[in-house]
């Protein structure tokens, strides 16, 4: 890119009280032009909190990990002027934000258009994820590469993507299946993408998906039946 590239982080949370802070504390300012929360009918002071840490606080009250993005993508399209890149970002503070420089490097310097953060090739906590997680993942990825002939190693939420690609995917999963849609479809849409090592430790908080059987096996079901439905 010849000028410096806007880039406008989007951060779905629910119930994040205690974690959202330290995400936004850690994001690199002089990087971005926006940082969206997208509070997800949360019952604690989420939305207070990431509005005081200084972030633009939007709400979806329809829970779902996918309808979260998809009101920060509708916040991002009501703005005079595009961004060049979005980020996307968990709120529970298992990522690392100040990553997010070498995260978008690859889209400003190499051509990139996508690019993920993954835990499988980076500095894994102990214990940051579960068997199911780790499992699910591989199974996951190598579907994909079965399916599709790309080679991810993660669906690790942590992700850069150019704007004007993400909208040409037309996202639409409203729950678990958001990060391996969009990956499926950048496959589909032989987008130029590739991966960063993660850092990635213990969450705060308990984890809504892999937290619970009922969780796992739900977003279990729900990534392999976008897998297979947009194939």
């Amino acid at each position: 890119m010849s000028r410096e590239p806007i880039i406008d982080v989007i951060i779905p949370a629910y119930n994040e009280e205690a974690s959202i802070a330290h995400v936004i504390k850690d994001i690199p300012k002089y990087l971005v032009r926006n940082i969206i929360v997208c509070e997800n009918n949360s019952t604690d002071r989420t939305a207070e909190v990431a509005s005081e840490a200084g972030a633009i606080v939007v709400s979806e009250p329809e829970k779902g990990y996918g309808n979260a993005c998809l009101k920060g993508m509708a916040y991002i399209e009501s703005l005079e002027s595009n961004p060049d890149i979005v980020v996307f970002l968990d709120g529970d503070y298992s990522d690392y934000p100040e990553q997010m420089p070498e995260l978008v490097r690859p889209i400003i310097n190499d051509g990139m258009h996508m690019v993920i953060a993954s835990r499988a090739v980076g500095q894994l906590e102990k214990g940051a994820m579960m068997p199911q997680q780790v499992f699910g993942n591989w199974l996951a990825t190598t579907l994909i590469k079965l399916f599709y002939n790309v080679t991810f190693t993660d669906l690790g939420p942590f992700r850069a993507i150019r704007y004007d690609k993400l909208i040409e995917i037309e996202m639409q999963d409203k729950t678990f299946g958001w990060t391996v849609e969009m990956q499926v479809k950048a496959a589909k849409h032989k987008f130029r993408f590739t991966e960063i090592p993660a850092k990635y430790r213990k969450r705060i908080g308990v984890s809504k998906v892999s937290g619970t059987v009922r969780g796992t096996i739900l977003a279990g079901h729900k990534i392999l039946w976008t897998i297979f439905k947009l194939l």
